[in-house]
């Protein structure tokens, strides 16, 4: 698998447009003993939200579904606990993936799947994810790189692709913990600790230091179909903070390995040099 980054098939339709299902949704059942715990941060989601959780359901027999209504005033989360969903609620926003660390610490299961309230992902889509973790991977990414064809890089898909490689898993191209779906072992989170998560290439890089198995198994084109964002003029906030968050892996990483990262200096005397 490793070095493998399936595309999705042809025909293959994912809901681009945040409507409201057609057909009524049925009330979520949670398993007493989840084996997958499928994680959901929430923010005014009301209209998204009842075909993010009909999808959730689908996706495992044993399984629950947990909605962090992060900073909601939208009704999000009273929708979600009539669907059935375990709800965790924060009063005001807490932050850019704080959600996940949230819904990490209540999880149940084994297997952890994240995804987002604002993208209808089909659940056959999603079942990689838990299937590959079962399977004995620890991490299971989404094997979506961004556009790389541009002759000007983003600065995000840069940063993947250079985290990845300074890794020594250059196979990951630009597959991330950024991007949903993706899956956790219960092993792995007890080892990175679920703050890891609130930064997700920090965790991505604590898992891959520490020789967790973590591999790119399925790809969902979540560019395609991730709502757009405002913009403040040119500038763009999300892509500054998930550059710095690449920053933080970096320097997670040099504390580890010493100042070059665990990368050779072939015997320069630097001190040698007046």
């Amino acid at each position: 698998m490793a070095g493998l980054i399936p595309k999705s098939k042809p025909g293959t339709r994912f809901n681009r447009k945040r409507t409201a299902p057609k057909k009524a949704v049925k009330r979520i059942n949670n398993h007493p003993s989840p084996l997958v715990s499928i994680i959901i941060p929430a923010m005014n989601e009301r209209i998204s939200l009842p075909a993010v959780l009909r999808e959730a359901g689908r996706v495992h027999p044993r399984s629950e579904t947990i909605v962090v209504a992060n900073g909601s005033a939208d009704g999000t989360p009273k929708i979600a606990a009539r669907l059935g969903a375990r709800v965790l609620y924060a009063a005001e926003p807490l932050g850019h993936d704080v959600g996940r660390r949230l819904g990490a610490q209540a999880a149940k299961g084994t297997v952890l799947l994240f995804i987002d309230a604002d993208m209808v992902i089909p659940a056959k889509e999603l079942r990689p994810f838990v299937e590959a973790v079962c399977s004995g991977v620890d991490v299971a990414l989404n094997g979506y790189t961004g556009p790389v064809g541009k002759q000007e890089a983003h600065p995000v898909v840069l940063a993947k692709h250079v985290l990845n490689a300074w890794l020594s898993r250059p196979d990951l191209q630009g597959a991330s913990l950024t991007a949903v779906p993706h899956a956790l072992s219960r092993r792995v989170l007890e080892n990175i600790g679920p703050g890891a998560l609130e930064i997700p290439p920090l965790a991505q890089t604590m898992a891959i230091v520490r020789g967790w198995n973590i591999q790119a198994v399925h790809t969902v084109p979540v560019g395609k179909i991730n709502p757009p964002r405002r913009k403040k003029g040119r500038s763009d906030p999300l892509a500054s903070l998930v550059v710095g968050d690449h920053l933080e892996a970096t320097q997670w990483l040099i504390a580890q390995r010493g100042d070059r990262g665990g990368y050779e200096d072939l015997g320069r005397l630097r001190d040698k040099v007046r």
